[in-house]
């Protein structure tokens, strides 16, 4: 049997792989081995084996999460702590580990060249050759780059708004259903624990204006055009493009159009990469 887990911030999602029968696909609290003790990550896991079950059967365990960068088949720096967990809880497992950027382009590529894109409240990209990164164009984090990402556009969105130059029909509406204060603008943005959680929640509203005002129309094509300009058309590559995130997903067809005016060819679009993984892993088993 193979687990693949694909661990966000907040969640992380589950796949038992058996050499036969149906797949056991679950979801539980997100690793994260920066800031979790290890009783809460040996808690999670320990609810994970009581789904699997049959843990003498499990051969391998792929973990993909931020910030897992390994040489070669070694443990990430900070997860030693899970590393042990899930060796006392699947004892027989060979366990891999790799980062979110690799599990989006494992699940979007497959075993064929390409390049990948995650496109959630932040971005990023990389060109892959099939098995593994050969380039990434750094993301910049939300205040420098991540653009094509809902904190991206949300801070398009509130850089005009603050100087008075979105329409006012729009700059109404905003204002109708949030608080637009500049005062409150500013403090989110500048004092708050995440800005970029903040800049990234007026991305729904912003793309609900898509088609129906120019100026908001253009905001979002401008957006998926920076981030087409500064960071996919650096590869150089004549490669098809898999997106992987809840933003880019919603927004597939807008990103389809903006990219065939730009020369990029936008391939498979997930919204999540747990599935891709799982077809990938079952192709290639090691």
């Amino acid at each position: 049997m193979i687990i693949i887990i694909e661990s966000g911030a907040t969640k992380a999602d589950w796949c038992a792989v058996p050499s036969k029968g149906e797949n056991v696909k679950f979801r539980t609290a997100g690793i994260n081995v920066a800031s979790m003790s290890e009783e809460v990550i040996r808690g999670i896991v320990s609810e994970a084996v009581v789904k699997v079950g049959k843990v003498e059967t499990v051969s391998q365990i792929h973990f993909y999460a931020a910030g897992m960068i390994t040489e070669g088949e070694g443990v990430p720096g900070g997860a030693e702590g899970l590393d042990r967990i899930l060796k006392e809880a699947y004892p027989l497992a060979q366990i891999h580990y790799a980062s979110d950027m690799l599990d989006a382009a494992r699940a979007v590529c497959g075993h064929s060249a390409g390049i990948a894109a995650i496109l959630g409240t932040g971005s990023n990209s990389c060109l892959y050759d099939g098995k593994n990164i050969v380039r990434n164009v750094h993301t910049g984090g939300f205040i420098l780059g991540d653009e094509g990402g809902g904190a991206a556009l949300g801070k398009l969105f509130l850089a005009d708004l603050v100087k008075d130059l979105v329409p006012e029909a729009v700059a109404k509406d905003f204002a109708s259903k949030y608080d637009a204060s500049y005062l409150s603008i500013v403090q989110n943005v500048y004092r708050s624990g995440s800005p970029s959680s903040y800049l990234g929640s007026f991305a729904p509203y912003i793309t609900s204006w898509y088609g129906k005002d120019e100026y908001m129309t253009e905001l979002v094509e401008r957006n998926f055009r920076d981030f087409i300009d500064r960071s996919l058309l650096q590869y150089k590559e004549d490669v098809p493009v898999g997106v992987v995130g809840g933003f880019g997903y919603a927004n597939r067809e807008i990103l389809r159009k903006v990219g065939e005016t730009c020369g990029i060819r936008f391939g498979t679009m997930i919204a999540a990469p747990i599935d891709g993984l799982v077809k990938y892993h079952t192709e290639n088993q090691e």
